[in-house]
């Protein structure tokens, strides 16, 4: 009896009693009071239990939530839970507040080291790192996506996907009128320009009958886990990840899946590369295809010179970026064509601006047909013809005002400190800024905030609002600025373009745009859509 009282286990079990108690009592005011009216907002602070059981109700709708609470009280409230849960927030969307974070004070506001464990799957990459561990990774990857070298091969491979397996597939559901998740789509075709600028190669992930990737999957799944980390207590998660149950359970067989599956395309690049370095020492200083590659150029990729530090930096880099340029464009693309094909008028415009682009190149270039060894009469846009075009620039920005794929951005507190708007914040604070809600606010949009209208970012001249950039936070601001910012738009502009001019998409029935809990946001049940093609015009 002694030996079981004094055994690691009910050491544990005695440490989170209390807040599986106060789980329990949140459950069922839950359950007693379903339609309180308090459970639609964060006002309510309850007595012990704080704000948790408004929190634990309203994991599914948590954006709506949060836009109901600012409205009515303003752009920044404190949340917080028992003392023992670490739920202590300033959630805030006042622009001037997340610039003031993001930028002004950075350095007070680290992602800290809460941040860290619930995205624990990222490592020590630079997306959970601070200071001077994340500027030393900052300005290694900032001269990579900052090479000719390799924003060159990007635009070619990103090319050759919408060439060789995105187009060719809608051509063909067009043929059956098939009904499909455009989601899905996007997120296959994402992983695939993703992870070839990581490896240098493409999976294939997006072919007919969408096959699985079990690497994609596995990223899919543990972005759920951040975001059920986000809403439950740390004490919850942290026992289901003791226990080795529920969401955890998935997360560890998710992560054994992602460690395994990049740790095997690790060792295929280290022996492309020593095999190339033994045939012929220059190669080693020749441009090579993908991130990965760039950096191990740097490295002794020999069995005797490659340590465990070394695979650890380039697993967690490889993650990041295929995290990281891959559902947040999907994300994007998706929340795009929701948009336009609930605005058929902005679809009619932005076709206009399209064909003319197309009509000047096609009197002068001919790569811009598809090539499926017949004619199709497919054109394909390269990023160079849109890079003037404001009107599609001001579609895909309005888009991502509304539907930001980072909706949320997490924060901690290293010193007492005063925000724009007034709001104290106390050392140990975090703060979670909502970009979601942002967008929904009619003292920074107007009434018409909550509307995808174009034409806000559109002056009397023809050109884009500028101006209007300093409440658009959707790529970050700051020290921590995308590093492929860029790309995205290429990326993103090249599909839709390509896809507009060639297609219309229809969504079947009027689907509600429900959220997927996820730390993206993707839409819960996909979209589902036929394409037809236009006349060529």
């Amino acid at each position: 009896m002694e030996s079981l009282l004094s055994s690691p286990f009910l050491s544990f079990l005695s440490d989170i009693w209390p807040g599986i108690l106060i789980s329990v009592l949140s459950f069922f005011i839950i359950r007693w009071y379903p339609k309180y009216k308090q459970f639609n907002s964060f006002a309510q602070h309850w007595p012990v239990l704080g704000k948790l059981p408004q929190l634990l109700k309203n994991a599914d709708r948590v954006n709506e939530v949060l836009v109901d609470t600012f409205t009515t009280y303003g752009c920044s409230f404190k949340l917080k839970g028992p003392s023992f849960t670490q739920i202590n927030y300033m959630v805030t969307c006042h622009p001037r507040n997340i610039e003031y974070i993001l930028k002004t004070n950075f350095p007070n506001f680290p992602k800290g080291q809460d941040f860290k464990e619930m995205l624990d799957i990222f490592g020590d990459g630079i997306f959970t790192t601070d200071y001077d561990a994340w500027l030393q990774q900052r300005k290694r990857m900032h001269s990579r996506f900052s090479s000719k070298d390799l924003r060159s091969f990007v635009a070619k491979t990103n090319k050759l996907e919408i060439e060789a397996a995105l187009l060719p597939l809608l051509l063909s559901l067009s043929e059956t009128q098939s009904v499909f998740d455009l989601q899905s789509a996007f997120i296959r075709l994402t992983f695939d320009t993703s992870f070839t600028m990581t490896f240098g190669k493409s999976p294939k992930y997006l072919i007919k009958g969408f096959p699985c990737n079990e690497l994609a999957e596995a990223i899919e799944l543990a972005t759920e886990t951040m975001f059920y980390r986000h809403i439950v207590p740390s004490f919850w998660w942290k026992t289901m990840r003791f226990l080795r149950v529920g969401q955890e359970k998935e997360n560890a067989k998710a992560r054994r899946i992602i460690d395994h599956e990049i740790g095997e395309l690790i060792s295929q690049k280290r022996e492309e590369i020593s095999m190339k370095a033994d045939q012929n020492q220059a190669a080693r200083f020749q441009p090579d295809k993908g991130v990965i590659s760039t950096y191990m150029k740097d490295m002794d990729c020999s069995q005797a010179g490659f340590s465990k530090s070394s695979h650890k930096f380039l697993r967690d880099t490889a993650l990041l970026i295929l995290f990281a340029s891959s559902d947040t464009s999907a994300s994007g693309l998706t929340w795009f064509f929701w948009s336009i094909c609930n605005n058929p008028g902005v679809e009619t415009k932005l076709l206009e601006e399209l064909r003319t682009v197309a009509h000047s190149k096609k009197k002068n270039v001919s790569d811009g047909v598809l090539n499926t060894g017949k004619e199709t009469g497919i054109y394909v846009f390269d990023p160079e013809d849109l890079k003037e075009l404001a009107y599609l620039h001001a579609c895909l920005i309005e888009s991502l005002r509304l539907y930001p794929p980072g909706y949320i951005n997490h924060k901690s507190v290293v010193e007492n400190d005063v925000l724009p708007d007034g709001v104290r914040v106390r050392k140990g604070t975090k703060c979670i800024l909502s970009i979601y809600a942002v967008a929904r606010m009619e003292w920074i949009w107007g009434k018409d905030c909550k509307e995808y209208r174009p034409e806000r970012w559109i002056n009397n001249e023809g050109k884009f609002k500028t101006e209007l950039m300093s409440n658009f936070f959707i790529f970050n601001v700051g020290p921590r600025t995308c590093l492929g910012k860029d790309i995205a738009f290429n990326l993103m502009k090249s599909v839709i373009a390509s896809i507009l001019y060639n297609f219309h998409v229809e969504i079947v029935e009027a689907q509600p745009d429900c959220l997927k809990q996820s730390i993206v946001l993707l839409m819960k049940n996909g979209l589902n859509v036929k394409v037809r093609r236009r006349g060529v015009v």
